[in-house]
């Protein structure tokens, strides 16, 4: 059984850092492409980041660019993502994904998704 297991959201300052983890377990973990989707209230859940599963080939969307930081330790069957410079748009709930595709940034690539952890940025 597969399991994606968030962790590391809270509540934190604008201008602050969060440093989220998603432990991955059943499945080959190196083989797959990890990405990190968000939800606001109200919205529709997006991209954020993707790690390629052999080339460490990043991807982001481009309003985290420079203040989000993904990487993976296949080691620890673990992806993170690296959040800097926090702003209130950035609340939401953030889900951890896994995927064979070969499109990143497009949800319904992805066939494993985690519960999510929260993210609040106050200002």
């Amino acid at each position: 059984q597969v399991q994606l297991v968030e962790s590391g959201g809270g509540l934190v300052q604008a201008g602050g850092s969060l440093r989220l983890s998603c432990a991955a377990s059943g499945l080959p973990f190196s083989t797959y492409t990890m990405g990190w989707f968000r939800q606001a209230p109200g919205k529709e859940r997006e991209f954020v980041a993707a790690i390629r599963r052999s080339v460490p080939y990043t991807y982001y969307k481009d309003s985290v660019k420079g203040r989000f930081t993904i990487e993976r330790d296949n080691a620890k069957n673990t992806v993170y993502l690296q959040m800097n410079r926090l702003k209130p748009e950035d609340t939401a709930v953030y889900y951890c994904a896994a995927t064979r595709g070969i499109v990143p940034r497009t949800e319904s690539e992805y066939d494993y998704w985690g519960q999510g952890t929260q993210v609040t940025v106050s200002s």
